[in-house]
């Protein structure tokens, strides 16, 4: 069982992460982890903070000669703009006068300091700042690496910012990764960008939705036994835990609510050169809490951001009187960044549920059984 635990804050020195379970002899590639990184600060839309960092990931220990030897991997993260913020995010003890009081509609300030009682609300918003998901990408490289191995492979695409949609179908990475908003649809784009720059005028946010997909995951990863076991239990609960995303979709989940039966279950076929197959994927990879072999898709339906650089109303949490929210450096639209964040936490429980499968000590032994499992399941 993999563990993964992140720390830091927003305007903190760094963010860390540290990763427990992964198996030795796994080759680390560190110019892959700051690619993932990079990826996750890319997309139309984004804020200033991407201008002043350019994340790079320092491996601390679990990696020896460029390849993992079983102890837990960690990993820090500098945040260059730390040097703007040291007075006000200094540990040793002190006070400021710029104390936040002004909690936003949407986030976390409110009940963070009611919870935790807190007086300002910097000791919240500082956490659950999105600036934290860069650990969880920094985790998602290794992941990936891992998944690779046997010839998985996961990448996202947007297929839509505020009203403006897509319903073009993105077969691989290649498509969209030059793309500002990675869309695979190029007339799509152009009204996508349009409305983020008429948005950004406004002083508003705008959401939408990611698609990630995982090519090449073979069946039977995942459990119907216990609901705790099943995969996609587990993608719904990785996925609700990216900021902002309000709902999740596996497959076509939502248009299916409106069908018959007969007209969603993906019919299975048979022959000799390709096993059991399907023709269609409207499943999107997962039947009953399993991989069933197909590509595994899954959605992401994210809400405007909370920060506005025009604020909502309002109130004081000392005075109680009527006020603006606090105003945040941010972004208009994190769509396509959220798109990375959600292909690491795929890759992290299918990471995580396929050594459960085959095993979690040394690549060696994982291969081994993975192989038997694949013979096996091809004479059945």
């Amino acid at each position: 069982m993999i563990r993964l635990l992140t720390s830091g804050e927003s305007h903190g020195k760094a963010l860390s992460v540290i990763i427990e379970g992964m198996p030795a002899g796994l080759k680390i590639k560190d110019k892959f982890i700051d690619n993932e990184l990079a990826r996750r600060q890319k997309g139309y839309g984004r804020g200033g903070r991407m201008k002043i960092e350019t994340d790079k990931a320092e491996i601390l220990s679990g990696i020896r000669f460029g390849e993992t030897i079983g102890s837990p991997i960690s990993i820090q993260i500098k945040n260059k703009d730390f040097e703007n913020w040291k007075d006000i995010m200094r540990i040793s003890k002190g006070s400021t006068d710029k104390k936040v009081s002004s909690p936003r509609p949407g986030h976390a300030d409110l009940s963070g300091v009611l919870k935790y009682d807190r007086e300002d609300i910097r000791d919240i918003l500082e956490r659950a700042s999105a600036r934290e998901t860069a650990a969880r990408v920094a985790a998602g490289a290794i992941f990936k690496l891992f998944l690779a191995e046997f010839g998985i492979n996961i990448y996202s695409h947007t297929v839509s910012i505020g009203e403006i949609k897509t319903t073009k179908i993105v077969r691989s990475q290649n498509e969209i990764e030059n793309s500002p908003l990675r869309c695979g649809d190029p007339d799509a784009e152009k009204k996508m960008i349009k409305i983020i720059d008429e948005t950004k005028k406004k002083g508003d946010s705008l959401g939408g939705i990611s698609e990630i997909i995982a090519k090449g995951v073979c069946t039977g990863i995942g459990s119907h036994a216990h609901f705790d076991r099943r995969l996609s239990a587990s993608m719904a609960n990785a996925m609700m835990s990216i900021p902002s995303v309000k709902g999740v979709e596996i497959g076509e989940g939502i248009e299916n609510t409106k069908k018959f039966g007969s007209d969603v279950h993906d019919e299975i076929f048979y022959s000799e050169e390709k096993g059991f197959y399907r023709l269609t994927n409207k499943a999107g990879g997962i039947e009953g809490g399993m991989s069933n072999g197909e590509d595994i898709r899954v959605r992401i339906y994210l809400k405007p951001i909370s920060t506005l650089s025009k604020p909502l109303k309002s109130v004081d949490i000392n005075t109680k009187k009527q006020t603006l929210a606090q105003k945040e450096r941010s972004d208009v639209c994190v769509v396509p960044a959220a798109g990375v964040i959600g292909e690491s936490m795929l890759a992290y429980v299918l990471s995580n549920a396929f050594l459960e499968k085959f095993g979690c000590d040394c690549l060696e032994d994982i291969e081994l059984n993975y192989r038997s499992y694949l013979e096996r399941i091809a004479n059945v």
